[in-house]
């Protein structure tokens, strides 16, 4: 096969943006464009972006003659994705958070301020999420129409710095879709040597 090497295929992201609306809120019909109504921007992250997990466990079946394993089953495959925001008091991410509904956060209009419970009880609050990754005119996303928040990192408000707000998103099958769909956007890179003629 033909060196097809091009470091215009390597990816280093200049932006990353997260968008959730309720679960199972169908993908953006144009691909890569801004999510509308009723997708909602959760705001700025770190310059680390987020970081996509596959965890997979497998359960070896022995059996008496053989001193290798004579079947491998594949007993869970699990995704998530962490990410850390930089917007503290962004309604959307303490919700998540704190795992309350967003409209908890809604400020009283007389005194200008949001209060309620933390639960005692975790909520299963799910909803639907895009992750967009760019490079120039290169792009990633990833789909998932039914997630939730399963970690959270400390919170520590401080001087020297902005509170990050870090969670960790876990990625279940939707009502009509897979937990996962990813779009690649490759630009103006030609990929054509990868797929020989007639695939």
């Amino acid at each position: 096969m033909a060196d097809t090497r091009n470091a215009d295929l390597t990816f280093g992201a200049t932006d990353y943006l997260v968008y959730m609306a309720a679960v199972n809120t169908s993908a953006p019909t144009s691909d890569f464009a801004d999510p509308a109504t009723p997708w909602t921007c959760l705001g700025w992250t770190t310059t680390e972006g987020g970081l996509f997990k596959i965890e997979e466990e497998t359960k070896d079946v022995d059996a008496a003659g053989s001193l290798e394993p004579i079947r491998t089953l594949m007993t869970k495959s699990t995704k998530s994705l962490q990410v850390t925001f930089l917007e503290g008091l962004n309604p959307l991410v303490r919700s998540l958070y704190d795992n309350v509904p967003v409209a908890s956060l809604k400020p009283d209009s007389s005194s200008g301020v949001a209060s309620y419970t933390l639960p005692d009880k975790p909520s299963d609050l799910r909803y639907a999420y895009i992750f967009d990754t760019m490079d120039g005119d290169k792009r990633l996303r990833l789909y998932m129409p039914n997630g939730k928040v399963t970690e959270r990192g400390d919170e520590q408000p401080q001087t020297a710095d902005v509170m990050p707000v870090q969670l960790t998103f876990k990625f279940y099958r939707g009502a009509a879709a897979p937990a996962v769909k990813r779009y690649i956007d490759y630009g103006d890179v030609d990929v054509s040597g990868f797929f020989p003629s007639g695939s």
